[in-house]
């Protein structure tokens, strides 16, 4: 009885490894939103890290979360770092590339639950008297992450926080 379940957990690890190995190296996840403003309206909230708590998804996953600033907390180079709750772990991010009203560029580092490097990108496309914001991350994805994706959808987990960001944005932008 032993020997059998023994073989039944190898098979389930070696079909686990197997599909893992066939996930993709990179992932992407994007989502877009019409918003009602022109972009020089809505990009100073995506800018300037002071104004993230207006829109921001994990601001409200964690209001106790531990904040930090660079000298610099709007446009290429500024600085922000986190540290909450398990909902929003620990990382920090920088601007890399500011080009005012329509991109944003950041510089995304996790350091918990896990560790992960990753770009961010804002993109603001004028369409009429409104503006499409689409938001996408695209990173590496290692091996330990190809085997979680295994059973967690990178890009319903974190697609649905683009979501509510957007939503955010929108209300706060509309005003």
């Amino acid at each position: 009885m032993l020997k059998a379940i023994l073989a039944v957990v190898v098979v389930l690890i070696a079909i686990v490894l197997f599909l893992a190995a066939r996930k993709p190296d990179s992932f992407r996840v994007q989502r877009s939103a019409s918003i009602k403003a022109p972009p020089e309206k809505i990009f100073p909230f995506l800018n300037d890290f002071n104004r993230w708590a207006a829109w921001s998804p994990w601001e409200k996953k964690d209001p106790a979360m531990k904040r930090t600033y660079g000298t610099i907390t709007s446009g290429k180079g500024a600085e922000y770092a986190w540290e909450g709750n398990k909902e929003v772990g620990q990382g920090r991010m920088e601007i890399t590339e500011s080009s005012v009203p329509s991109k944003l560029v950041l510089k995304l580092d996790f350091l918990k639950p896990f560790e992960a490097h990753n770009t961010v990108e804002f993109t603001l496309q004028p369409q009429g008297d409104s503006t499409t914001v689409t938001w996408a991350m695209q990173g590496p994805t290692p091996f330990i992450g190809k085997i979680m994706n295994v059973f967690i959808d990178m890009d319903s987990m974190v697609g649905k926080d683009f979501e509510t960001g957007l939503a955010n944005l929108k209300a706060a932008a509309e005003k």
